[in-house]
């Protein structure tokens, strides 16, 4: 499956064991240059950030841990991790789209390792 989304907003909604799910708001970074920038010299974040394509991160320039959500190409979580500032994180070979979150964010959204995901775009932003 191949996903086409372009720079901008949308809504992330994750499936729990439990049937539930709320939309969190999400921005997409798919440039090359949104990419490069992500959460870079940020104090927090709102909701949570995509970056695709992308199979690793680093918190070079970071002034806030982040959580860390490896996805695969189905949009299922294969790793997540917690990152502090200055971190270099292991690429992950099945990955192919990243979320970052404030760290801690991810846990008390029910997000982790087989959780699936679906990103929603605004109308205005993207595919």
């Amino acid at each position: 499956m191949r996903w086409r989304w372009r720079d901008g907003r949308g809504k992330l909604v994750v499936r729990r064991a439990d049937g539930t799910s709320d939309p969190l708001p999400l921005e997409i970074a798919t440039s090359y240059r949104a990419r490069t920038e992500g959460l870079l010299g940020r104090d927090s974040v709102d909701g949570l950030m995509l970056l695709s394509p992308a199979s690793g991160v680093h918190t070079f320039r970071m002034r806030i841990p982040i959580d860390v959500a490896y996805l695969d190409r189905r949009l299922r979580v294969v790793a997540v991790r917690t990152m502090r500032p200055g971190r270099l994180g292991r690429p992950r070979l099945r990955a192919r789209h990243v979320l970052e979150a404030e760290a801690g964010a991810m846990a008390g959204w029910g997000l982790a390792v087989g959780s699936v995901v679906r990103v929603e775009p605004d109308t205005a932003g993207t595919e």
